[in-house]
């Protein structure tokens, strides 16, 4: 194996890794190692990461649900818009984008370049998002779930899930906290399980769209469900919070290595 496929695969359980130590994040840099490590195409890379990311959420997903943690009721409300949504997306408005989007003269932008732009933008919101000191309390102890800005919110995360193939835990828990009322490991597993929903069936509405390279997607998804794994048990001993402001670090240098590669 290449060197750089195997930094690629060892990417892949790193990122299960995170996502399993920090209950999200991990997922953001699924498209830059399967693009600058792996040589897959942008395009191709954001639906390979919606079936990558879907199939790892889906893992911690299941010990969630053994341990009574996910909130189904609010969880099916918030998936259902944001499904739908990924699902055009990427059936839909993806395909549509012209290879060439502008052309002034000696300054292009192309279909994949917008695409690595956009993303880069979303993890810098991201990176933002981990390095943040979040107090998340919930005072009011009856539960009130505020339907249309979950309905809402689940739309609009549908379509950036959909443009760029990340998980979006970093939008869908705050969410969750806010407008559904959920202490926030409730907020964390719940996320999991909507990240898990929408991004599988977003990827659908990349079958026939796209050709899959089947053999080894099933090998980067399977690398980064043992890798959720081991941060499920690495979670007993060390501190998730800790880690997720290092990791923001990370994706934040990151966001602006990928906005200068394709700009400069």
């Amino acid at each position: 194996m290449e060197a750089l496929n195997l930094y690629g695969f060892v990417g892949a359980l790193v990122i299960g890794t995170v996502l399993g130590l920090t209950g999200g994040g991990g997922s953001i840099l699924t498209v830059p190692v399967l693009v600058y490590l792996l040589s897959v195409s942008p395009v191709t890379a954001t639906a390979y990461s919606l079936f990558i990311v879907g199939s790892t959420a889906l893992v911690g997903t299941i010990r969630n649900a053994q341990k009574g943690m996910i909130e189904y009721k609010v969880g099916i409300v918030f998936a259902i818009p944001s499904f739908i949504s990924v699902f055009l997306t990427r059936k839909l408005i993806v395909p549509s984008i012209p290879e060439v989007v502008l052309n002034l003269d000696s300054f292009i932008i192309t279909k994949d370049m917008l695409v690595m732009i956009f993303f880069a933008v979303i993890m810098l919101a991201a990176s933002i998002s981990m390095l943040r000191e979040r107090n998340v309390a919930v005072l009011n102890k009856d539960v009130h779930f505020n339907y249309p800005l979950i309905i809402i919110e689940g739309l609009v995360i549908g379509l950036l899930t959909g443009l760029v193939g990340a998980g979006g835990g970093f939008l869908i828990i705050p969410a969750l906290v806010l407008f559904a009322n959920l202490p926030i490991k409730k907020a964390v597993a719940t996320s999991l399980m909507i990240i898990a929903i929408k991004s599988l069936i977003g990827f659908l509405g990349d079958i026939g769209n796209i050709d899959i390279a089947w053999d080894f997607l099933l090998t980067f998804a399977g690398l980064s469900m043992i890798g959720i794994i081991l941060g499920i048990y690495l979670n007993n001993f060390i501190d998730g919070k800790k880690l997720k402001k290092g990791f923001g670090w990370f994706v934040l240098a990151t966001a602006i290595y990928i906005l200068l590669k394709e700009l400069i």
